[in-house]
């Protein structure tokens, strides 16, 4: 069989689906590549991670085309889920991708983990996801909510490899000894939190003080911030910058009701995420 492949996100980042789905076809002796829109295909596997990222409109020539991803959102289960990731599709990235749990418990209503994924489990071990390689991204939702989560944290210390969970930490679980064993962690660039509200700036204003208390300065913290009431926003994000940490704003969109970000979100989005205009004025001033 020939299987052609669409990362319809780009290649921004590694399509984890779409590296497993390379390898299971390979297992089975087929041919694997990237769709050449002139070839024909036995079957084409479409995945889309994002809802706002548009659609491929070019015309496929396939017998079979399958979509899946949560762009599409699409939320069965990969068929080969069980198989390793396939890196030769994207080579221009040196770290592994891959989760150590799966699901969450909470159920924060613009998040579709609780309906995609539910509630936490464990899911993979830390060196089964590098297959040796030095560094992770690690893409779990609530690492720190799971007691094989807290295992794997401890063996991401004692392995020394570099690791990101790029969907952030639960600033309400930093307890002081899980602060203290994050402060033993090798991060590739930040550890990452967010404050999406005003109830979650107590929480990680806690959170902080502990990873202070063991050696981690603010400037090595991230903060994923949803923008929703721009004044509301902007009011937690003026406690970030005053404590020197990098907010990034990220604009709330609903498209199940067709809400979409508006100017001033965007326009707020913007001036946040821009580090040099936002370290040299204030909102109040800039949106003049």
């Amino acid at each position: 069989m020939k299987i052609g492949l669409i990362d319809v996100d780009g290649h921004h980042f590694p399509n984890l689906a779409l590296m497993k789905i390379a390898n299971y076809h390979k297992q089975q002796g087929n041919t694997v590549e990237w769709v050449n829109y002139f070839a024909k295909y036995d079957k084409v596997y479409q995945s889309k991670v994002f809802t706002f990222t548009q659609d491929i409109d070019s015309a496929i020539q396939a017998n079979e085309i399958i979509k899946g991803g949560t762009g599409y959102k699409l939320y069965h289960d990969l068929f080969c889920d069980d198989t390793e990731p396939d890196y030769s599709l994207y080579p221009q990235y040196s770290a592994a991708y891959g989760f150590l749990t799966r699901g969450c418990v909470r159920n924060c209503t613009w998040c579709i983990v609780p309906e995609k994924e539910g509630s936490i489990r464990a899911y993979r071990d830390i060196e089964t996801v590098l297959q040796g390689r030095k560094a992770a991204i690690v893409m779990d939702n609530n690492v720190l909510a799971s007691a094989h989560g807290l295992q794997q944290l401890e063996k991401i210390a004692d392995l020394k490899c570099k690791v990101d969970f790029n969907q952030g930490l639960d600033s309400r679980l930093v307890t002081d000894e899980i602060a203290k064993l994050l402060s033993r962690i090798k991060w590739i660039r930040f550890i990452r939190f967010a404050c999406d509200t005003t109830s979650a700036v107590s929480p990680l204003l806690s959170a902080l003080e502990k990873l202070n208390k063991y050696g981690v300065k603010n400037y090595r913290i991230f903060v994923y911030l949803l923008v929703k009431d721009v004044t509301e926003a902007n009011e937690r994000c003026k406690i970030l910058k005053k404590l020197g940490v990098n907010p990034f704003a990220q604009t709330y969109r609903d498209y199940d009701n067709n809400i979409l970000p508006t100017d001033e979100q965007k326009r707020f989005a913007w001036y946040v995420n821009q580090k040099m205009v936002f370290k040299a004025t204030e909102w109040e001033e800039y949106k003049r």
